[in-house]
């Protein structure tokens, strides 16, 4: 992977910004039963025992290995998903029109949190591991957000990752319940050349190594990992909340694991993978988006089987 280190220990170059009063607009959304929708495009999240997926329709399982279709948020075009193991029902999806919206309900009604954030695609959406109401959003060509109030109210937290001589788009989040060092945890970014980091103080983005941000910043430039994720892009990434030491990630190359907080990773799939779930009470319970569909696996990924689609 591509040392990030050196790019990576640039500060904010922007203010953090105020508080923006959010938009509403309550869109009631019926549903019907179907089978497991086709997966074109990149987004899946469990909530609860269910998974929520968005494709060219957005759907939810409904436990017997059917699926309910759900009416889409008026925006539309969902690209990324988030929820919590607290909040049962509430849904973050990112629009690839800009905005956010969110659904309380296990996504039968959604309600615009957009107004004041950038007018881009939101690549990417988290939901703070130790507080359910505090939301990050990646915006394209801008940087990361912060609500810390489900998404009513946003400021810039911090710039998009700068890596190789330049700001980099971030495609893939996840907030990971890990001491930082710094009085916080960790919020992990995929991108188009890897894996970085940034503790919740949001003081910079960094290599993912032994240790914490504190080690980070005694250490300087860390010993390469022997078992890295291949450099290039990230499609998504999941943090098992049951064992936060684990971790997920969706890669053009598969599917990989980690069981160290992301300093080694090893391949449990070779088909290519957009999106990645992990079961909020089972950290062997996995869900992808492959290039071969919708693929799960109960044992951590040492076997995989295809769920039923349309």
């Amino acid at each position: 992977m591509t040392t990030m280190t050196k790019n990576s220990t640039r500060l904010s170059r922007r203010a953090f910004l105020g508080t923006m009063v959010a938009g509403a607009g309550l869109i009631g959304l019926p549903f019907s039963l179907r089978a497991a929708p086709a997966a074109a495009g990149a987004a899946i999240a469990f909530d609860g025992d269910a998974l929520i997926l968005a494709g060219d329709t957005l759907s939810r399982s409904d436990g017997s290995g059917g699926w309910m279709e759900l009416s889409a948020p008026a925006a539309g075009g969902i690209i990324s998903l988030a929820t919590h193991p607290a909040r049962p029902g509430r849904i973050a999806a990112g629009l690839a029109g800009g905005g956010i919206a969110l659904s309380e309900d296990g996504g039968d009604g959604w309600e615009a949190r957009s107004q004041g954030l950038p007018d881009a695609p939101v690549t990417a959406v988290t939901v703070a591991a130790a507080v359910p109401d505090t939301i990050y959003a990646a915006i394209h060509g801008d940087g990361l957000w912060k609500s810390e109030d489900a998404g009513r109210s946003w400021a810039l937290a911090m710039d998009r990752p700068w890596l190789a001589d330049a700001e980099r788009d971030v495609t893939a989040l996840a907030s990971v319940d890990l001491a930082t060092g710094m009085g916080g945890i960790w919020i992990y970014a995929g991108t188009e050349l890897g894996l970085t980091r940034v503790p919740d103080c949001f003081c910079r983005w960094q290599d993912v190594q032994p240790g914490d941000a504190m080690d980070a910043l005694v250490s300087g430039n860390p010993a390469p990992s022997e078992a890295p994720l291949p450099e290039g892009m990230i499609h998504g990434l999941a943090s098992a909340a049951s064992l936060p030491t684990r971790l997920y990630a969706a890669l053009p190359s598969g599917i990989w694991k980690s069981q160290d907080a992301g300093v080694v990773w090893s391949q449990i799939s070779g088909t290519s993978a957009l999106a990645v779930a992990v079961h909020p009470t089972n950290a062997d319970q996995v869900v992808a988006i492959t290039g071969d569909g919708l693929v799960e696996s109960r044992d951590g990924g040492a076997n995989w089987t295809a769920l039923a689609r349309a």
